[in-house]
C-alpha cells in the first residue's frame, strides 16, 4: 500500500480522468502489556528484531516527508480493519490540494476524497464528492490494488525492508540508533520506491537514518534523511508507530455519508 505514490499521483490523475476533465472544461499482545523479548545488544540485530511486532497488525502510525507524504492511520488485524489518512497540500500549477480517508473492514472498503483549491472549485464532480464516502464495489477493484488492503502485508512504510538495507549502525543512546542504509537494495518499501531511488543516483548507496525503539524493543520511529537532488531540497522522511497491541478497531463511515463509488473514483486509483 504505497501511500506516498497515491498522494503524489492522485491530483494529477484527477485532471485526466474521463468525465472529470470534461466537467472542468464545462466550468504487542492483545492487551499490549506482555513483555517483548530482550533487545539484542548488537545494533543491527536490535533493529531487525524491532519490526517483528509490526507484522502482528495491531498499531497506529503516522508518516511525514514533505508535502507529498503527510498522514497516518490504524491497522487492526484482529477485527480485519484498517484506515489510512493522507493530506497533500503541495502547491501545483492547478492550485489543488487533497485529503483522503480510506477505510477497510473485512471485505468492505470506502474512500473519501476532499479536493480543494481554486481549480477544484471549478469542477462539479469534485464538489459532488465533498463530505461523502464512496463505497467500493469489490467486483470492480480487480487491477485497482490501491483500493484494497492486504492484511498479510500490513506495514504502511515497509520498515522491515528499510532495516534490512542498513549497512552501518551504532547505538547512540537508550533505544536510539543511527547509521546509513543502501536504498539501492530496497525492493519492498513504500517510503522509498524505485522512482525515488533512481532520482537519488549515487547518493542512494548511503542515506543517513535514525531509529528509536521503545522499552520492549519495538520500533517507534524511523527517519531517513533525504539529500537535496536537483530542485528538491533536503528533507526528512519519517514513520512513527504507536499503540502496539492496543489499537482500536476501525468503524464504518456513517450511513448517511455513504454513496456508491463512481466510475471516476476507480479510474483515479488505478496505477
Amino acid at each position: 500500500m504505497n501511500l506516498r505514490r497515491w498522494s503524489a499521483g492522485l491530483l494529477a490523475a484527477a485532471l485526466f480522468v474521463p468525465g472529470l476533465a470534461a466537467c472542468k472544461s464545462e466550468s504487542a499482545d492483545s492487551d499490549g502489556t506482555a513483555a517483548a523479548s530482550p533487545t539484542p545488544a548488537d545494533p543491527k540485530a536490535a533493529l531487525l528484531a524491532s519490526t517483528q511486532e509490526i507484522s502482528k497488525g495491531n498499531f497506529t502510525f503516522t508518516m511525514t516527508g514533505g508535502p507529498e507524504l503527510n498522514g497516518g492511520g490504524t491497522v487492526h488485524t484482529p477485527s480485519k480493519s484498517a484506515e489510512l489518512k493522507m493530506v497533500n497540500s503541495a502547491a501545483s500549477a492547478d492550485d489543488m490540494s487533497m485529503t483522503m480517508h480510506l477505510v477497510f473492514i473485512d471485505t468492505d472498503s470506502w474512500v473519501k476524497l476532499e479536493i480543494g483549491g481554486e481549480m477544484a472549485d471549478a469542477i462539479p464532480a469534485f464538489k459532488a464528492m465533498k463530505g461523502k464516502y464512496q463505497h467500493i464495489d469489490r467486483t470492480k477493484v480487480k487491477g485497482v490494488k490501491n483500493l484494497e488492503f492486504d492484511f498479510a502485508d500490513v506495514d504502511p512504510a515497509g520498515s522491515d525492508a528499510l532495516v534490512k538495507a542498513v549497512t552501518d549502525v551504532k547505538q547512540t543512546g537508550e533505544g536510539a540508533y543511527a547509521g546509513t542504509l543502501d536504498a539501492s537494495k530496497l525492493t519492498d518499501s513504500d517510503m522509498l520506491d524505485a522512482d525515488d531511488i533512481k532520482k537519488l543516483g549515487d547518493k542512494a548507496g548511503a542515506l543517513p537514518f535514525t531509529a528509536k525503539l521503545d522499552g520492549q524493543g519495538r520500533l517507534t520511529e524511523f527517519t531517513v534523511q533525504m539529500p537535496a537532488v536537483g530542485d528538491t531540497k533536503a528533507y526528512d522522511m519519517t514513520v512513527r508507530y504507536a499503540d502496539y497491541g492496543t489499537a482500536t478497531p476501525v468503524q464504518k463511515p456513517p450511513a448517511k455519508q455513504v454513496v456508491e463509488a463512481s466510475d471516476q473514483v476507480y479510474e483515479m486509483f488505478k496505477d
